[in-house]
Order: C-alpha cells, then sequence, then structure tokens
C-alpha cells in the first residue's frame, strides 16, 4: 500500500452502530453474487468480530471471523470497495481477523474463496500442517438459485 494512501486507511472494530450502514455496503456485492445475501440479525453478529476499513472516515471495506470452536474460525464477508483494490486494505483485514483468532487462541482460521491466490497471499494455504484438508459436500440445492457457486463468497 502507498505510504500516502496508508495514512488515510484505518481499521477498527466495528460497533453495533455500524450494521445499517454494512448492510448497504454488501449490497453490491451480493449483486454481483460475489457475497451472500445477509439479513440484519446476520449482520449484527458478523458486527460482533468484524473489523472496518475506512478511508477518510468513508466505509471501503469489512470482514469477520466467524468463531465456530477453540479449534475452528472463518472469515466472512471479505468486502473491498473496487476503488480502494489492490492497496492491501483486503490485507489489513484479514490480517485484523487472524489477529483476534491468535489473542483467543483459536487453533484454525479458513476462507471459503473463489479469490484463492488473494488468501494464499495471506498465508493461507490448501493443505495445513500434518497434511490435513477440508473436503466438502453439498447436500441442498443452493438457495440463491446461483448457477455458478465458484461466484460465492462467505
Amino acid at each position: 500500500m502507498s505510504e500516502t494512501m496508508n495514512e488515510h486507511v484505518s481499521i477498527r472494530a466495528a460497533e453495533k452502530e455500524d450494521a445499517a450502514r454494512l448492510l448497504e455496503f454488501i449490497h453490491p456485492f451480493v449483486a454481483e453474487r460475489r457475497l451472500l445475501p445477509r439479513t440484519e440479525a446476520e449482520i449484527d453478529l458478523l458486527v460482533r468480530t468484524g473489523f472496518i476499513a475506512e478511508v477518510d472516515r468513508k466505509l471501503v471495506g469489512f470482514a469477520s471471523l466467524e468463531i465456530y470452536s477453540s479449534k475452528l474460525a472463518e472469515i466472512r464477508s471479505l468486502a473491498v470497495s473496487p476503488i480502494y483494490q489492490g492497496l492491501g486494505i483486503g490485507k489489513l483485514l484479514v490480517a485484523r481477523c487472524v489477529e483476534m483468532a491468535r489473542e483467543r487462541r483459536i487453533l484454525e482460521v479458513m476462507a471459503i474463496t473463489s479469490s484463492e491466490e488473494f488468501f494464499k497471499g495471506c498465508g493461507f494455504d490448501f493443505i495445513l500442517p500434518r497434511e490435513r484438508k477440508a473436503l466438502f459436500l453439498e447436500t441442498f440445492q443452493d438457495p440463491y438459485n446461483v448457477s455458478d457457486p465458484e461466484h460465492i463468497e462467505r
């Protein structure tokens, strides 16, 4: 990220008051099928362990850590405004989520994504130490009627 841009970007913990702004912020990503739709209740939950990226107080990015157990958490709803992509903001958001996982002593963090190179650049990989892999089986029809599931991020 350029030094001048870095001076203007702030990453902070999301707050309950951010929920309405976040719902509006993710709408274009949902419309493009880059993120799953979220209800107000779901946004309220994501905010509790989420982080906001702002440039001059304008919301430009979001990510949340959904904690399943002391063993596993997931990066959820990662989104950065298109004009701010490629500047390192997404990596900063992921880093804050990973930092939260470490603070809470969570063993593993996963990301389900169609942007594997981005997450590899953040230190994620397909194989964990001891060669453990996540395997998936779809057990129901896509509730959002999306023909190409690779275009959805959680």
